[in-house]
């Protein structure tokens, strides 16, 4: 069974395969929040006791990070719709979300994805039958990681490491990738 020890500084984080993890692997009090097979927007929304919204970070071209890269197949020097925002209960950042968007995913129904502005990514693929959910990994950041340093952005004090996870979608049978890093602010059990 895989061990979450912290990736290099010269490392991408290490990735492990949801469904092949156990409870014991992660931390107790983040499991069900990492291991939920539903829509974290959902659960967000349904453990905030305050006014939950979505604060959109940035939306914009970009390039993926390396392992973002490989993950979606994309040739080097590829770009992607970037969307990052904070899911926010009471006005405290309880996750960061990066979703990549390649273009080839922006056809079709796709477009609907480039206009949802404040609104819930996890909202409009949960009620699409056509998206599928295809690989889901887990990892530890540590503050070197890029990924960690969108995530914690403004987050005071900065912590020592960040639990994610990282879900691959289907949608028409174009490919796109949800980050979501769970910040110190979400209420664990």
């Amino acid at each position: 069974m895989p061990e979450f020890i912290p990736q290099s500084r010269a490392r991408e984080p290490r990735w492990h395969r949801w469904a092949l993890l156990r409870r014991g692997h992660v931390p107790a009090a983040l499991s069900d929040w990492l291991l939920d097979r539903g829509s974290l927007t959902r659960r967000v929304v349904q453990s905030c006791p305050g006014r939950f919204r979505v604060e959109v970070r940035r939306q914009a071209w970009g390039r993926p990070l390396p392992g973002e890269r490989r993950l979606l197949g994309l040739r080097r020097g590829a770009v992607a719709l970037v969307r990052e925002v904070e899911l926010r209960c009471a006005e405290r950042p309880w996750v960061f979300a990066r979703t990549l968007i390649p273009p080839a995913a922006l056809r079709g129904d796709g477009r609907r994805l480039a206009r949802l502005r404040d609104r819930p990514l996890g909202a409009v693929l949960f009620a699409d039958p056509g998206v599928r959910r295809d690989r889901v990994e887990v990892a530890l950041l540590m503050p070197h990681h890029p990924l960690f340093q969108r995530a914690a952005a403004g987050v005071l004090p900065t912590p020592p490491l960040l639990w994610a996870r990282r879900t691959l979608f289907l949608m028409e049978g174009r490919q796109l990738l949800v980050n979501e890093i769970f910040l110190p602010e979400l209420p664990v059990r």
